[in-house]
């Protein structure tokens, strides 16, 4: 061997050679090279530059939709085309539909005489409230190294139990006094709910080793089949041809303080999500359980090295996404519904893509859960004030979503290829890892 060929290999002389065997070969993988830059890229990417890189890819999204709404509108047949050129019609207009989806939302805010407290913003607001709790439950499991595809199914269960503990408590209590008790209680209940039925999976792949994304999907059919038994067969309401529980009394529910009563929003519950938000920030970034969290899922061999209990912290972690999963079902119950009815809408399902959206970071859940708010309030605005399908309408929803997490997917699946750069993450009391 010659004294120069010390350092080199094989595969340095196979990376130098121009023919067979030689960088030709890896022709295959020049794109998963690249996408493995990217991701490395963008997880040391800064804040202003992915708010940056978010604006692009929103604008990007209404790019491309509006070639879709374009094409749809020129295929389409209508009594009154809004442009005609020749022989060729066009049915939809994209600038309303987007004006509708993004300001239809927000109640009109360019328009003269506009409130904030008027009813379709009360929507948006609404969604938002459901949707931090749910976005936070899923990106804590995530920050944990653990995939919680169960919060849905946490919360119809802390949904149902929230109800049903208020429900029972109501009668002792009235007025201010019953308000007062009965919401934390019903919070409190909630999050016991969610948490003791996120714990299952927790136990099942701490204890068992048992995949936590098998076991919290197939645990989200088992709370909804249960749920609707429990229900249906025990705590029916006799007047309701719904499956549903007796409603919860006006003073057992979130008050509405500025925004009319009708519109099922309350800025106390808005201000108890983020106040949840900052909590949960805290959690994670100055104390040791937050520590070991974040750690055990960015380096869970330096984790266990380091001496934190791996099967502690799933466990741990899944009860507590599993809770904030409930306390989002007890939202939904004591500010929305005023009872437990079957039929939850999806916003466990939507509180991945929130995470996602959000990079996992409790701060930016909010900022995640309002444009998903935004966009489902808007999409509604859509369907009756436009003569757009409700399907073209979901694409457009759809694409906004998907330019906008794809660039926070890659930054998440950076993080984990190099995690030994970054660091497992700030000690606890130091700054926060997001």
């Amino acid at each position: 061997m010659s004294a120069d060929g010390g350092g080199r290999g094989r595969g340095d002389d196979a990376d130098d050679t121009d023919g067979p065997g030689g960088s030709d070969a890896d022709d295959g993988s020049v794109l998963p090279d690249r996408l493995r830059e990217y991701a490395v890229s963008m997880a040391g990417a800064s804040g202003g530059e992915r708010l940056l890189i978010a604006l692009a890819a929103i604008a990007l999204s209404i790019l491309v939709g509006t070639v879709i709404v374009v094409a749809g509108g020129l295929i389409a047949t209508c009594r009154t085309p809004v442009l005609t050129v020749g022989d060729l019609a066009l049915c939809y207009d994209p600038v309303a539909v987007y004006d509708r989806l993004f300001f239809g939302a927000l109640g009109d805010p360019l328009s003269g005489g506009w409130s904030p407290l008027n009813a379709q913003f009360a929507v948006t607001l609404r969604e938002t409230t459901v949707l931090i709790f749910t976005g936070l439950s899923v990106a804590l499991a995530f920050r944990a190294g653990i995939f919680n595809i169960g919060t849905q199914g946490q919360l119809v269960v802390g949904a149902l139990v929230s109800a049903l503990t208020v429900l029972w408590a109501a009668p002792a209590l009235s007025g201010t006094a019953g308000t007062v008790v009965l919401i934390p209680l019903g919070l409190l209940a909630g999050a016991v709910g969610g948490g003791f039925y996120g714990a299952i999976p927790g136990v099942l792949k701490a204890y068992a080793e048992a995949n936590e994304v098998i076991t919290t999907i197939m645990l989200n059919f088992v709370a909804v089949l249960v749920v609707r038994y429990l229900v249906s067969d025990h705590f029916q309401d006799p007047g309701s041809q719904a499956i549903q529980t007796a409603s919860l009394p006006e003073y057992a529910q979130f008050p509405a303080l500025l925004f009319d009563p009708r519109l099922d929003f309350s800025l106390v519950a808005l201000g108890f999500a983020l106040a949840v938000v900052v909590g949960i920030y805290y959690l994670l970034s100055h104390t040791s359980f937050g520590f070991d969290l974040r750690t055990a899922g960015l380096q869970p061999a330096a984790a266990e090295y380091g001496g934190v209990d791996s099967a502690r912290t799933v466990v741990a972690s899944l009860t507590l996404s599993g809770a904030l999963g409930g306390l989002g079902g007890a939202v939904y119950v004591l500010m929305i519904l005023g009872k437990f009815q079957t039929g939850v809408p999806s916003y466990g399902f939507d509180g991945i893509t929130v995470s996602i959206l959000a990079g996992n970071n409790p701060i930016g859940a909010i900022f995640a859960a309002f444009l998903f708010g935004v966009l489902q309030s808007g999409s509604s605005v859509v369907d009756f004030a436009t003569d757009v399908p409700p399907q073209l309408v979901g694409v457009l929803r759809g694409l906004i979503i998907l330019f906008v997490a794809m660039p926070e997917f890659f930054r998440l699946v950076g993080r984990r290829i190099t995690p030994e750069d970054r660091g497992p993450a700030a000690a606890p009391g130091g700054a926060a890892d997001d």
